[in-house]
């Protein structure tokens, strides 16, 4: 029997952030279910209908989705990519793998939406993953410019306005601490309101979008500076770092709900399973 205010599904593999979505999903007196590791058998509980929804890996999700009725939001591969460079500071292609491994410069490269590679700086395409059965020549990558963050924060997007975010990084190491009291709080949800102005309909209505302060001396050509966006995910995969966890879950709810309940807006990003 499915609880009536709902249940939130979790992949087997326990998180830090799964831990911390679940205490606020039972603050608001929802079922929390860690879904059983798949035996190839494909059969459902018999409570995976109604008003469920996920959190947890793309992988496993392919073979789950279909029989929690879930639809999954998230940004198109070429999003980042498609972006003005206004709000990007450096140059960001969206290609296939065959075609990075042929570089013969420095990249940030990255899968766009899954973790099927690490997202790195690669000294050339040479350096990248061969001879996984999984990364075929046509997997998309993202290639971009290699830059110097400052700091980077993790955004939690619904209907275009930020619930709750985190610092997640300084100089490119870990580094969590709340929004809430940050002093740099103010100026990074400027940069994020400006974005999701001008570009929030490219968006789902729930995502997590990641931004930072570059540094001048490492955005390349032209010294620029400022604040950009890192890159967008979906929020039902995402940790959340130091967000506060209540916030952050009215986001992976609408990420990650009913499909029978997908407004018309969001049919376009829609993950296939």
């Amino acid at each position: 029997m499915v609880n009536e205010h709902g249940v939130l599904a979790l992949s087997p593999w326990r998180t830090t952030t799964g831990g911390l979505l679940s205490g606020a999903a039972l603050r608001r007196g929802m079922r929390v279910e860690v879904l059983p590791a798949r035996d190839g058998s494909g059969v459902a509980p018999s409570w995976r209908a109604g008003d469920v929804h996920y959190y947890g890996g793309p992988k496993f999700a392919a073979g789950a989705v279909d029989d929690l009725g879930v639809a999954l939001l998230e940004p198109s591969d070429g999003w980042l990519a498609e972006l003005p460079r206004a709000y990007t500071l450096r140059d960001v292609a969206l290609t296939t793998l065959g075609e990075a491994r042929r570089l013969t410069r420095p990249a940030f490269v990255k899968p766009p939406s899954d973790k099927s590679f690490p997202a790195a700086v690669y000294a050339d395409g040479g350096r990248l993953p061969d001879g996984d059965p999984g990364l075929s020549p046509e997997t998309p990558v993202l290639v971009g410019d290699v830059v110097d963050w400052a700091v980077e924060f993790r955004l939690f997007v619904l209907d275009g306005e930020v619930r709750t975010g985190s610092q997640y990084a300084t100089f490119g190491r870990l580094d969590a601490a709340p929004l809430d009291g940050h002093p740099q709080r103010g100026a990074v949800l400027d940069f994020a309101a400006h974005l999701l102005d001008a570009c929030g309909d490219t968006l789902p209505s729930a995502v997590v979008v990641d931004a930072g302060l570059v540094t001048a001396t490492g955005s390349g050509p032209g010294g620029e500076g400022g604040w950009a966006v890192v890159e967008a995910n979906m929020a039902w995969f995402s940790t959340c770092y130091a967000a506060d966890p209540d916030r952050a879950l009215d986001v992976v709810l609408r990420s990650a709900g009913p499909r029978s309940r997908l407004a018309g807006r969001d049919r376009a990003f829609c993950r296939r399973a």
